[in-house]
């Protein structure tokens, strides 16, 4: 099975909650979407790591999961996350996502008891089984505790028909070309690791999977549009620049950190949910100052870096 139109930037939105009740705000969820889809992202993934996927209600993620499909409305690909620690609840989920309209699925080996090979394969492959839909696979150690291999994951799409894509989070360069050599090119690959979206690219990586479009649209949409031209030294220039703010998110947690960024330019999402706490003021009068570099650097042309036109 082809892989869906998948290239370019990917952007990630969180999950809005309402600060009063605590619930999804689906309104703020289709303003931020839309946003998203009019600044000129290339795709878009709800219901990941940084949608808060693992705090959601069964009827919340649902929710979601249409309310965003609604708000990109076909005009882009999507991408959904349907991870859970149980196949059962993963399967549902990738069924939801197919009924509502997702282009593809993303599939995190999300544990508590660490799976073995045989055990990781019947997962991924009831999760694949379930729908037609093109599956992605994500490797993320850090946050799964389990590292899946560039050896492990050409076999797995060996045996998984509609196993075409995989996003590799570890920052490891050298993956994206072994996965590329070892399917040969069956599969698509993904960068999920903000610093090495440049390099990510040069060694094949077909697209950039980052939450950072939320904040900063114009910055991502334009490294991508400088590395396709050939303008390696702008991209170059694009990526250094942004470095502290892409660090700084990803070091203080994407939900918290995304959801401050947001009320920093006056579009509420609300904050995360408990455990998660608000990022405290401190760090938060430093991401108003990356924000504010980004928006003043001479990079931009003097347009506020990354603020969408409001929606009407």
């Amino acid at each position: 099975m082809p892989a869906p139109a998948l290239k370019g930037v990917i952007a990630y939105p969180v999950t809005p909650f309402s600060p009063e009740t605590g619930e999804a705000d689906l309104p703020a969820l289709t303003r931020l979407v839309g946003d998203l889809v009019e600044a000129g992202s290339h795709a878009v993934a709800p219901l990941g790591s940084t949608g808060e996927s693992a705090y959601l209600r069964e009827t919340e993620w649902d929710a979601v999961c249409e309310t965003a499909l609604h708000a990109v409305a076909g005009r882009v690909p999507t991408v959904v996350g349907v991870s859970h620690w149980s196949t059962e609840t993963t399967v549902r989920r990738a069924r939801v996502a197919a009924r509502s309209g997702a282009s593809a699925v993303m599939v995190l080996a999300q544990t508590y008891w660490k799976l073995t090979e045989d055990e990781l394969a019947r997962h991924f492959t009831a999760v694949a089984a379930a729908t037609d839909l093109p599956v992605m696979l994500y490797n993320n150690p850090g946050t799964s505790g389990v590292d899946l291999r560039p050896e492990t994951v050409a076999a797995l799409a060996r045996k998984i028909p509609n196993l075409t894509m995989v996003k590799e989070s570890t920052g490891d360069v050298a993956r994206f070309r072994a996965l590329l050599d070892l399917s040969d090119g069956a599969l698509s690959v993904y960068n999920g690791n903000n610093p090495v979206a440049l390099d990510a690219f040069r060694s094949g990586a077909a697209g950039w999977c980052t939450a950072a479009p939320c904040l900063v649209p114009d910055w991502c949409l334009a490294l991508h549009a400088a590395e396709r031209s050939g303008e390696h030294a702008h991209a170059d220039a694009l990526l250094e620049a942004m470095l502290p703010f892409l660090r700084f998110i990803v070091e203080h947690g994407l939900p918290r950190a995304v959801k401050a960024g947001l009320e920093l330019q006056d579009r509420h999402a609300g904050p995360p949910r408990p455990p998660l706490l608000p990022l405290p003021p401190a760090p938060s009068a430093r991401l108003r100052e990356l924000l504010d570099g980004l928006a003043r650097h001479p990079l931009t042309g003097g347009r506020a870096a990354g603020r969408p036109a409001p929606a009407v």
